[in-house]
């Protein structure tokens, strides 16, 4: 097989490997010198998304070999040094993923790089920095390129030329594929230009599963009409929106009606995510969401959850107060179907009798959780008992924090507990800040066959040696995460990896959850 690979006899398998490099710049830039046919498979993976490289913006210049010799001669009056060489491929048809926020720093940084002599003046750059994206856009546009994703999130010196929309009509393909969009709508950047763009966006694209919304609070009615109507436009037109996100910078109170908008997708959408929102009628849609199966809001009034009238498989709720009403009737009525939950409420322990009702309710009538993430929750024989209730638990992040009143010898017959109880099915557990004077108690007697453990800091001999037997002890660990990683004593992590071969110990930020 191996063989048929190389000969180019494979192509789909080919493809499906070398897609999974997308993000290894290094190992696709080898794959392009294999030979003939690896380059033809490679380069149209590695050009998808070449904003987003972490690198000096070169090949805006390979973008440009394909300028005519006026707009040569256009950058070149502005000062641009630009070396025209023979291009192999059309690199802008490869485009997939366009950030109009990257397209721009790149752009902005790729000009800076090829001025004969240095600007000045900031207007004069800005208008210079203007051509040279409308200049790239309208390459995109025209090379027959069909993006996937689009995010549109602009500066207030960025502004479409007109000739863009008619490049957009020469691309019938260009966002016949569109499947993520994103929107930030900033009050006074150019908002009729981009209003403009946004009434061909919603005359071209039916494609789009999700959709993503930043919105501010003072705008002005007048100016922003048409541009929310562009909007709802956009969301009445698509045939299955299955996610909804709504970002509000600033507490928005004022909607404009996109929210209610969403009636007509209430049968596709399946996820909702809020953000920063305050309280509106208009959320009163969200009761005919049958088909919804994961909810997200965080900084919001806890008045969203009682508009939930169905069975969700996944709730995430952020730095929201408790509703000792609302939240349990949520939990009895997704029942055996609810699997994923993060809880993280908005203040410590305001009120623990909420809190322990809300632990009560998720022990009766959610047994069948994978995912859970409970922060800032006192760390009580309730809580405990939750946990040896939830035989099918693969993730825990448990952030606790305890009452004064507890003895210290109790709180340590409580850790070792929590250690002993916890299920077989469990893979990754997150023990953050807070556990750190009790890790070595809960190491010396945990038996769950994690494979990936995160804590604070390994700051101790007593914790080193504890994490050594536990990792000798655990033949599936795979990954240890200290978040304080920068600050690991290098004797202790000579110590570890000395003793310990298959597991790595590194950053948290390094480890990925993925649970299928």
């Amino acid at each position: 097989m191996a063989s048929k690979i190389l000969m180019g006899d494979m192509p789909e398998l080919m493809e499906n490997i070398l897609n999974n490099l997308k993000n290894e710049l290094n190992s696709l830039y080898s794959c392009v010198l294999v030979s003939r046919h690896w380059c033809k498979m490679s380069i149209p993976i590695l050009w998808q998304n070449p904003f987003s490289f972490n690198q000096k913006p070169l090949f805006i210049s390979e973008y440009f070999s394909s300028l005519d010799e006026d707009e040569i001669y256009i950058l070149k009056e502005y000062g641009i040094n630009l070396k025209i060489s023979r291009k192999l491929f059309n690199y802008a048809k490869f485009l997939k993923d366009l950030n109009l926020f990257d397209l721009e720093l790149n752009a902005r940084e790729w000009t800076n790089l090829n001025l004969v002599e240095p600007i000045k003046s900031i207007r004069y750059f800005n208008t210079l920095a203007n051509v040279v994206i409308n200049l790239i856009l309208k390459l995109i546009f025209e090379s027959g390129a069909v993006l996937h994703k689009l995010v549109l999130s602009l500066s207030e010196s960025f502004e479409f030329k007109p000739e863009i929309f008619y490049s957009i009509g020469r691309n019938e393909l260009l966002f016949s594929r569109l499947q993520y969009l994103s929107l930030s709508v900033i009050p006074d950047f150019y908002i009729e230009n981009f209003t403009i763009f946004l009434k061909v966006l919603a005359k071209n694209i039916t494609t789009i599963s999700s959709l993503k919304l930043e919105i501010y609070s003072d705008y002005e009615p007048q100016l922003f009409h048409s541009l929310f109507h562009a909007i709802i436009r956009i969301i009445k037109s698509q045939e299955q929106l299955k996610q909804f996100s709504l970002v509000g910078e600033d507490h928005p109170t004022e909607f404009y009606g996109i929210i209610s908008a969403l009636e007509c997708q209430k049968i596709s959408l399946q996820e909702v995510i809020i953000n920063k929102c305050t309280y509106s009628k208009e959320f009163e849609v969200l009761k005919d969401f049958r088909n919804l199966e994961t909810l997200r809001i965080s900084n919001c009034s806890s008045k969203l959850l009682n508009l939930l009238d169905c069975k969700i498989s996944t709730l995430e709720v952020v730095s929201c107060s408790i509703d000792v009403q609302t939240t349990p009737l949520i939990l009895e009525n997704s029942g055996l179907l609810l699997q994923r939950l993060s809880f993280v409420p908005e203040y410590l322990g305001e009120d623990i009798h909420e809190e322990l009702f809300f632990l009560e309710a998720l022990k009766s009538f959610c047994p069948n959780i994978t995912y859970l993430e409970l922060k800032y929750i006192e760390f009580s024989i309730q809580l405990l008992e939750l946990i040896c209730n939830l035989q099918k638990l693969q993730f825990l992040s448990l952030w606790y924090f305890v009452d004064d009143d507890i003895p210290e010898e109790e709180l340590k017959i409580r850790v070792i507990k929590f250690a002993e109880i916890l299920p077989l099915t469990l893979q990754y557990l997150d023990l953050g800040n807070t556990w750190q004077p009790y890790i070595d108690i809960f190491l010396n007697h945990c038996n769950a066959p994690l494979k990936k453990l995160l804590f604070y800091h390994l700051d101790d001999e007593k914790l080193t040696r504890a994490l050594i037997e536990f990792c000798i002890r655990n033949k599936a660990l795979n990954y240890v995460g200290v978040y304080r990683h920068s600050d690991l004593d290098e004797n202790f992590r000579k110590e570890v990896e000395a003793h310990v071969a298959n597991v790595a110990l590194v950053s948290c930020a390094r480890i990925i959850v993925n649970l299928t």
